[in-house]
């Protein structure tokens, strides 16, 4: 994760920039089918999990130095992938009845305003999502990790 395109830290590859980028985009074919209800359920629950068990198989099996570090800025990219798409298919998916602020905010705000509160509310919580996903992910590699008896050299 130094920017470079893989350098190694005692025997053990860094992630380069662009496998981050490559590790998140996986999450983008979920977001797409969910906003364009191209799915059902079954199909959607493995967009979910494959693209987090790949992430850490990844890192894992890649016996990255620090998986937890790896993973969070995969998932924060993620996060970030997860929100672009969604601002880009917010349309459609809401079909013409985008959400509205409710309680006392209800119909307070000028359309325009209130519409871009909703819609900042929806990117900033699709990046914390990635990266509580790329922290979950990160810990689960890292036990795991552990578990992975050391290489030997020959």
């Amino acid at each position: 994760m130094d920017g470079d395109s893989g350098g190694e830290v005692r025997g053990r590859r860094r992630i380069p920039w662009w496998g981050v980028l490559g590790l998140a985009a996986l999450g983008l074919p979920r977001a797409v089918a969910h906003d364009l209800d191209l799915v059902g359920p079954g199909v959607n629950t493995v967009l979910v999990f494959a693209p987090v068990v790949v992430w850490v198989a990844v890192a894992v099996l890649g016996r990255l130095p620090r998986p937890v570090l790896a993973l969070l800025a995969v998932g924060a990219v993620y996060g970030l992938l997860l929100g672009a798409a969604h601002q880009m298919l917010w349309t459609h998916s809401f079909a013409g009845q985008p959400p509205e602020l409710g309680g006392s905010l209800a119909g307070v705000l000028p359309p325009a305003v209130e519409s871009a509160v909703v819609r900042t509310a929806a990117f900033v919580s699709s990046v914390v999502t990635g990266v509580l996903v790329g922290a979950v992910s990160g810990a689960a590699a890292w036990l795991l990790s552990r578990l992975m008896p050391e290489r030997t050299r020959t």
